[in-house]
């Protein structure tokens, strides 16, 4: 006997088995149904790529004007007439990221400071959607278990030298364009190798073992604060000036993508002279000016905060010296990864660029071996020195110690007697072959500084970062050290800062503090642990020191206690001295001063030093005074890197008191690096709100 079908369930099982038979359709459908069956006012869970965004929006107005300004390649359809899905939206945003990063490697001037904000606003927002972009194919490197046929360990150093691709650093933090550059790019010139690249992850920094044997090697010297002193026992307080920035680059790197950095990692001084201040130009002969200022200290009322400050004198391009520069580049095997070998290629073209005729470059390369790449060059045949640039490509060992020497060898061969002469080194600072102990090649470069030829070290990379090593280098070569995670930061370094970068006006410098034990009953140096001196190598001329560079700030900030004044920090117990006259005594001959200032510093090309002194009056600080913005921008710097590395001297220190100080010491801040500041304390708060 049968049974009529109903017609509503016969086209049931009509597609049942329709999808039996045809899997991929029946995926589709069922994704088709699942899709609509959420309800209007449920968000699904994939929300971030699903969304619409209306040509009205904001956001979506705005990557449009970028499109049409630079000429973004869009392959996204109806892309300024139609919605489009955050998934789209991040494609031609994509575009626009890897479009800029061309533009800027050309010229900086060619991408405009507002439409750079712009892009780093929406490369945050649509970070997600970016980082979705690598997935199909890292997937199908996977399920066809791609093999190498060589990889880049195993290249000889002839083979390093072959010509390669400029690859854009694919890196998400809001602060920079380059971070969001081009994740095709990033894939399709990648090694062939199914590992996933350091510091193309969102959110990790410093990862777990991974696959193929990579660990997390980062280096840092450990940092102990600076304790307070008692004045009555130790009066003077010595140390040498540091216009390093890279430890502020680095922590932006660590909170950019997800993680607050290693305590030993933030090193407060350098945080602080990452900006400029607005300290008045010197007078007369004198290479930099001193500027003195006294405040209550934020984060414990109590307290009293001396602002240190030197201003460089800035060097008009017409009365700078011919420039002998050799690039030495790191292209071993550690350098394979998108934010090392390639963001050195793209960073140092911005520097050719600024080249003047007079100006030579040549450059030195060392894996296996080193060797020279491109002899002494004028800085007018630049499209020759920057096609010796695109020709590096990574693999090998490490000899670093060789491409050291080879360096200077060749800075020396190509001396200019009135000229700059600097070895500027490009690496992660993984030396392994040759020369390679911290301490063989820190007076390998002692020996080489006397000849007049300067260093300084550009540190790249994530994942094997050698930080202490390279402050070494760069301390002991009469240098600087800057850290560069971006493209942007490689603007800032190499041509913005290009005259403080590379033009040393005073070498040497150092300062000694002599408190009034009348006025101060213990004082602290905040930061420059690694710069401390003994009290007698301030008069010993042949005790090296830093250096200030053509239009550098340098600031350096003491807490002190005044005397009388009762404290909740605890003091160091020392006995009373019998034959040391005490505080009211001294007070006869030091008058109102609260502390005396002593600098000391060498010209370029002196071996003698000259001396500046400075007294600071004990002024009584009103309820009402406003300090500088020079003074509460620099404390807000200070206080944010106390809490980075909770000290014990931070007080009543918190992200809120360091947002209350910045916001309202902005002051002008034309290239936006304070604002940058202000959106990193942001973040960091909301790291810590999220554990």
């Amino acid at each position: 006997m049968s049974y009529p079908i109903p017609s509503k369930m016969w086209q049931r099982v009509s597609i049942v088995t329709l999808l039996l038979l045809i899997p991929s359709v029946g995926i589709a459908v069922l994704r088709q149904c699942a899709t609509v069956a959420v309800p209007a006012n449920q968000t699904p869970p994939s929300s971030t790529s699903t969304t619409s965004i209306l040509p009205n929006h904001p956001d979506y107005q705005a990557l449009q004007a970028l499109v049409q300004q630079y000429s973004c390649v869009v392959s996204v359809q109806n892309f300024g007439t139609l919605a489009i899905t955050r998934t789209e939206f991040a494609t031609v945003l994509n575009a626009c990221l890897k479009r800029s990063n061309q533009l800027i490697a050309t010229d900086p001037k060619l991408v405009t400071q507002a439409d750079m904000k712009t892009l780093q606003r929406l490369q945050y927002e649509f970070a997600p959607e970016l980082a979705t972009l690598i997935s199909p194919i890292d997937e199908l490197e996977a399920r066809n278990a791609i093999t190498p046929t060589q990889t880049t360990r195993e290249r000889t150093p002839a083979e390093s030298y072959r010509k390669t691709q400029s690859l854009p650093t694919v890196m998400p933090p809001p602060s920079s364009i380059l971070s969001g550059s081009s994740v095709q790019d990033q894939v399709a010139n990648r090694p062939a190798s199914p590992k996933r690249q350091a510091g193309s992850g969102i959110g990790r920094v410093a990862p777990e073992p991974q696959t193929g044997s990579r660990f997390n090697t980062e280096n840092y010297n450990r940092i102990e604060d600076n304790p307070f002193h008692r004045v009555g026992n130790d009066p003077l307080s010595t140390f040498s000036i540091d216009v390093d920035t890279a430890s502020y680059s680095n922590v932006r790197r660590f909170i950019t993508q997800g993680e607050l950095p290693p305590k030993d990692a933030v090193r407060i001084e350098e945080l602080i002279n990452y900006f400029t201040y607005n300290y008045p130009q010197p007078k007369g002969d004198r290479p930099f000016s001193v500027t003195t200022e006294v405040a209550a200290a934020p984060w414990n009322p109590q307290h009293k905060l001396v602002q240190v400050g030197l201003q460089g004198k800035r060097l008009e391009s017409e009365t700078l010296p011919p420039s002998n520069l050799v690039f030495l580049i790191d292209v071993s095997g550690s350098m394979d990864d998108p934010n090392k070998l390639p963001l050195v290629q793209q960073s140092l073209k911005l520097l050719v660029n600024k080249l003047r005729p007079e100006d030579r470059v040549s450059l030195v390369v060392y894996a296996g071996n080193a060797g020279l790449v491109l002899p002494a060059t004028r800085g007018s045949q630049k499209s020759t020195i920057l096609a010796a640039i695109d020709r590096l490509e990574a693999g090998g060992s490490t000899a670093g110690g060789q491409g050291i020497e080879l360096a200077y060898k060749i800075a020396k061969q190509n001396f200019l007697k009135s000229g700059n002469n600097r070895v500027i080194l490009a690496t992660d600072g993984d030396f392994n072959v040759g020369v390679s102990s911290d301490g063989d090649l820190t007076r390998l470069i002692e020996q080489k500084r006397d000849q007049g030829i300067f260093l300084t070290v550009l540190g790249f990379g994530t994942g094997n970062y050698k930080d202490s090593k390279m402050e070494q280098l760069a301390d002991k070569g009469n240098g600087n050290y800057a850290y560069i995670d971006t493209l942007l930061e490689a603007k800032k370094v190499l041509v913005n800062d290009l005259r403080g970068t590379l033009f040393t006006i005073a070498k040497d410098v150092k300062i000694q503090v002599e408190f009034n034990p009348a006025k101060v009953q213990a004082y602290r140096l905040i930061g420059y642990e690694n710069r401390l001196l003994q009290n007698q190598d301030f008069n010993d001329d042949k005790k090296d020191a830093g250096d200030i560079g053509a239009g550098h700030s340098v600031t350096a900030l003491y807490e002190i206690i005044p005397t009388g004044r009762k404290s909740d920090v605890k003091l160091p117990e020392i006995d009373p001295l019998r034959y040391q006259r005490s505080g009211e005594t001294a007070s006869d001959t030091a008058g109102n001063e609260l502390m005396q200032v002593k600098l000391r510093y060498k010209l370029p090309q002196d071996s003698i030093s000259q001396l500046i002194t400075q007294t600071i009056p004990d002024d009584d600080l009103r309820a009402d005074q406003i300090p500088s913005t020079n003074l509460r921008f620099a404390a807000a710097v200070a206080t944010f890197g106390m809490v980075l590395r909770d000290s014990e001297y931070k007080g009543n220190a918190n992200y809120d008191l360091v947002m209350k100080l910045a916001t309202q010491a902005m002051g002008e801040d034309q290239e936006g690096y304070r604002g940058e500041f202000i959106r990193l304390v942001e973040q960091s708060r909301g790291l810590v709100t999220r554990k």
